[in-house]
């Protein structure tokens, strides 16, 4: 005959191991709905990448091209250069620093240019504009920061 105090032990430990396997069982489904809800978010974040790039790409400034060989878009200024080389937006900076009574501040051209200067990202793309004129020597800046044209 069996011992009951042995039959008694598999009993409890067939328990043990019952109320064990369904601890992983359920610590297991946990985990693959986590792996799923990664996967899915690392697609996501490689669609948004790949949109990011796109925009990026299709935004940046494509180099003029004369004879199959890149030019610059904003000439330096010099004797035989007319201002009507420059793109339309650069023509407009251009005039809209003229029509100032004097040295103005790059909030001041967006004002002119119609551009909403209390958002910081549309401000600084017109900022780097009026750097890039006078790196060009189309206009001048004053140290304190202003613009102005140059004589």
């Amino acid at each position: 005959m069996l011992d009951p105090e042995l039959l008694e032990r598999i009993t409890a430990r067939r328990a043990e191991l019952d109320e064990r396997e369904e601890l992983l069982a359920k610590e297991l489904a946990e985990v693959r709905a986590e792996r799923d809800e990664l996967a899915v978010a690392e697609r996501v974040f490689e669609r948004v990448s790949e949109q990011l790039a796109d925009e990026r790409a299709s935004a940046a400034p494509t180099p003029g091209q004369v004879g199959g060989r890149a030019v610059m878009l904003i000439p330096h200024r010099t004797s035989g250069v007319e201002e009507t080389t420059l793109p339309p937006d650069y023509q407009r900076i251009l005039a809209a620093v003229r029509q100032a009574a004097g040295p103005v501040m790059a909030r001041q051209v967006g004002d002119t240019l119609g551009i909403d200067v209390s958002v910081r990202s549309k401000l600084e793309p017109l900022r780097g504009k009026l750097v890039r004129l006078v790196d060009r020597g189309w206009l001048r800046k004053l140290p304190d920061g202003r613009f102005t044209t140059r004589l």
